[in-house]
């Protein structure tokens, strides 16, 4: 039994009876846990937790159900995805016809002028995989300005209405970094692709708090019911994503005093507020044990979907183009002395990297600064790391470089990814497994707005590979397929690594935190392909039982 060496403190909750994975290479299972504070005192044998039992203490028979960390997505957009829960809902249109119907369903319940956002459409789930356009919606949205994203954020459709009011037309340029996708005639069609989007994102009313407030609460409901309690958020995107994520951050605080923040949340500003955190004394891994700072986020490149990942040949479906490096990589000198005085800074730095020449230049861009700047415990980080050249795996090795990975990314995207860039550049595509063969610490998360946010669905892509067209039944790119364990791994303890909390969370074991959580089947004993039908019956934050599932 392993018990914290102060365990007279009176126990609060003892979990009895249970099949626990904890984590930990020297005690990976157990029956019983014993927790007080908030924290885990005592893992081990059911008789040996009950010696520790007080009259306060409440006792929960886990009747040999599968228990775990709690566990920590490592990617995801918060506020955004809490917001999408009351926005339209395009992600499963499969046609034109149908976009443009839910489109003007949801307006019609929506006072005039009030903006329409949000969405996640994906043109690649209809026939053909044609872009939206402005004219499919002009006539059913009259009186509202419409800016719907693409599921993956990169690339926005708005109406006529939201063109006018930003004074867009043809004779508007492109932005470095950017595109507005024009007619045979040259004339917007209503498509924005990155950098492009602020030429609208600038004229949308910043949320209210009340409105802000409201999105957490029911992001941190939905987080809870699928077992997630920690969550590393990237930030809210577009032009005034950093207004709004001052707000956010003011949020989660006002949350965290109120004693109604069950999540531990790891907050990532802008690279370009570095000098924020800076001149207030902060460095990495500055944490209230719910909220967490210290860390910048910059983008190297788009995405697949957008065709503005950035590769070193041209996409295979669009031969005119390569990809778009970032706004930020528009002048890459400029770029690299901005990660140069986060890091001097003491800042980690989080960079998003979807093609391979994005991931490559970054890549290069890191090596130098560990020459220039010395080498240290960095927890640089890589986000996404999607698309590889084969030389490029062991240099996240070497650089000590962790690749904070979306797995449900893999079987969406491989529905159609070997249409975009041919079959030899996706061998190396969300190359998992090559990853962590190399020693490369991964981190899963789910990109949550994009994504669904629910890890087993996660592990679920991780291990089986298997596209959600159902045309790969033995996996996309099978040798990249991940064992269970190592899927589970990368979502508690190498997650906790990948934000630098892995002391105090991460497993179950005596002296931290007691986040925790029960789900209806034990993961390890059936078929992986029915991981998805695995419930979270119960989450466990801080020792307190946040979530149960309701029978059925």
């Amino acid at each position: 039994m392993e018990v914290d060496a102060i365990s007279t403190r009176p126990v609060d909750l003892i979990l009895l009876n249970g099949n626990i994975w904890t984590g930990e290479t020297d005690l990976s299972s157990a029956r019983a846990i014993a927790i007080a504070d908030g924290k885990i005192i005592a893992v081990g044998s059911d008789e040996a937790m009950l010696e520790l039992r007080g009259s306060h203490t409440e006792v929960v028979d886990l009747a040999g159900k599968r228990t775990l960390p709690g566990f920590n997505d490592a990617h995801v957009h918060f506020y955004i995805g809490g917001d999408t829960l009351t926005s339209v809902d395009l992600r499963n249109v499969s046609s034109l016809e149908e976009f443009r119907g839910e489109v003007a369903s949801f307006v019609a319940t929506r006072p005039h002028g009030q903006w329409v956002l949000n969405g996640s459409w994906d043109q690649e789930r209809w026939s053909p995989a044609v872009l939206p356009t402005s004219a499919l919606i002009d006539d059913v949205t009259p009186n509202h300005p419409v800016w719907v994203n693409r599921s993956d954020g990169h690339m926005m459709l708005a109406n006529r209405v939201a063109m006018q009011l930003a004074g867009i037309d043809r004779n508007t340029p492109d932005l470095p970094g950017g595109e507005i996708v024009r007619d045979a005639d040259g004339n917007p069609t209503g498509i924005f692709k990155d950098a492009a989007k602020q030429l609208v994102e600038r004229l949308i009313p910043l949320p209210s708090a009340t409105h802000i407030h409201n999105a957490i609460v029911a992001a941190q409901q939905y987080a809870l019911e699928n077992g997630v309690t920690s969550v590393q958020d990237m930030g809210v995107l577009g032009s005034r994503g950093a207004e709004t994520m001052v707000k956010v951050l003011r949020t989660y605080q006002e949350l965290d005093h109120a004693g109604k923040l069950h999540l531990r949340i790891s907050a990532h500003l802008p690279l370009a507020d570095w000098p924020r955190l800076a001149n207030a004394g902060i460095i990495a891994n500055f944490n209230t044990g719910r909220l967490q700072l210290g860390a910048v986020k910059s983008f190297s490149d788009g995405s697949l979907g957008s065709t503005t990942a950035w590769f070193f040949e041209p996409y295979t479906d669009a031969p005119h183009t390569c990809g778009l490096p970032s706004e930020e990589l528009h002048d890459i000198e400029a770029w690299y002395e901005a990660l140069r005085a986060a890091d001097n800074a003491g800042l980690q730095l989080v960079i998003h990297a979807i093609g391979d020449r994005a991931n490559s230049t970054v890549l290069d861009m890191l090596e130098r600064l560990e020459i220039e700047n010395g080498a240290r415990d960095r927890r640089t980080r890589i986000e996404h790391a999607q698309h590889l050249r084969k030389e490029d795996i062991p240099r996240y090795k070497k650089l000590n470089v962790i690749a904070s990975v979306q797995p449900y990314h893999c079987i969406d995207d491989g529905r159609w990814a070997e249409r975009r860039i041919g079959i030899e550049r996706t061998q190396s595509t969300y190359a998992f497994r090559s990853l962590m063969d190399a020693g490369v610490h991964v981190a899963f998360g789910s990109d949550w707005w994009v994504a669904p946010i629910s890890p087993l669905l996660g592990m679920y892509a991780a291990v089986t590979r298997r596209t959600v067209d159902g045309y790969y039944p033995d996996g996309w790119v099978p040798e990249q397929k991940v064992s269970i364990e190592q899927a589970l791994r990368a979502y508690t303890t190498e997650a906790a690594y990948a934000s630098g909390e892995e002391r105090t969370k991460g497993s179950i074991a005596v002296g931290k935190v007691a986040d925790i959580v029960i789900l209806s089947d034990d993961i390890f004993a059936i078929d992986a392909v029915d991981l998805p039908k695995v419930h979270v019956d119960t989450t466990i934050s801080n020792g307190e039982i946040v979530y149960h599932r309701q029978p059925s």
